[in-house]
């Protein structure tokens, strides 16, 4: 019971997707075409712009288990805006997660299979200007595998504040979850996220973000907190006929379970669909 515990802090980060060139300076836009790329590079930068996006996000986290082994976490993240009417928006964000896990105690198995999947929705205003969007999000019981998930049906409140100044964009996304039904057997569900970041657009295509993605376990006293700092770049390219941002970043942990991660590495692509008005 102890170590199920434990496994409730270590949570699947909503994590801002950005990217690692994949172009040369000759193929790079000009004129228009990059005062647009500027453009979308901006709103990758905004977690609830109107920018319908598929990401998928690849992360190697270093150090995990007794023997200090390498978990894979493969996040798939749709994220889709629907306008509600004139003044606001509705951001359904979604994070699918597919985990291939080492053994988290002596002799214990690894493991591999699709984690709890977060579900968050949105209500942004549609004015221009400071940014702010609150909902709902709820974490569905995707696994019996008692390593990947916690097997309980949990939601609250989620929060996204933040700025965009000419090149800079700072906030924080935050969420509270609680456990409400699932397996009784299992340890209830009381765990903070929060993600503050900071967000530098270099050139138009380019973008370097200094961010956190920390969970803490309430119904813990011992290894509560995982607080990584995470550093990514994103460059903006294309996939086929798309745009597409692709990201190449690394992060180390400050503060960490016992049996979790000690430092990771992050990759990513997120096919751009940008929304018609």
């Amino acid at each position: 019971m102890l170590l199920m515990r434990k496994m409730a802090v270590i949570a699947i980060p909503l994590g801002f997707l950005l990217a690692w060139p994949t172009t040369s300076r000759a193929q790079q836009p000009s004129g228009p075409a990059q005062e647009e790329a500027g453009d979308l590079a901006k709103k990758l930068a905004n977690p609830i712009s109107d920018l319908v996006s598929v990401p998928f996000q690849f992360n190697w986290e270093q150090n995990v288990g007794p023997n200090e082994a390498t978990r894979f976490i493969l996040n798939v993240q749709p994220v889709m805006p629907f306008a509600l009417n004139q003044d606001w928006n509705l951001i359904a964000r979604m994070i699918v997660p597919f985990v291939s896990q080492p053994a988290l105690v002596d002799g214990g198995e690894p493991s591999f299979g699709v984690s709890d999947i977060l579900s968050s929705f949105f209500f942004s205003p549609s004015k221009p200007g400071f940014t702010w969007g609150v909902g709902p999000a709820i974490s569905l019981p995707s696994t019996s595998v008692p390593s990947l998930g916690t097997e309980k049906w949990s939601a609250g409140p989620t929060i996204v504040v933040l700025k965009q100044s000419g090149k800079m964009t700072y906030g924080a996304l935050w969420n509270q979850i609680w456990s409400f039904s699932g397996n009784s057997a299992r340890a209830d569900v009381n765990q903070m996220f929060l993600q503050p970041f900071f967000a530098y657009q270099a050139t138009h295509t380019l973008t370097v973000t200094l961010q956190s993605e920390t969970t803490a376990n309430w119904e813990v006293d011992e290894d509560r907190w995982a607080v990584p700092i995470n550093v990514l770049f994103a460059k903006l390219s294309s996939f086929g006929a798309f745009p597409a941002s692709y990201q190449l970043g690394f992060g180390g942990f400050v503060s960490h379970p016992e049996v979790g991660p000690s430092w990771k590495i992050r990759s990513a692509i997120v096919i751009l669909l940008p929304r018609r008005r």
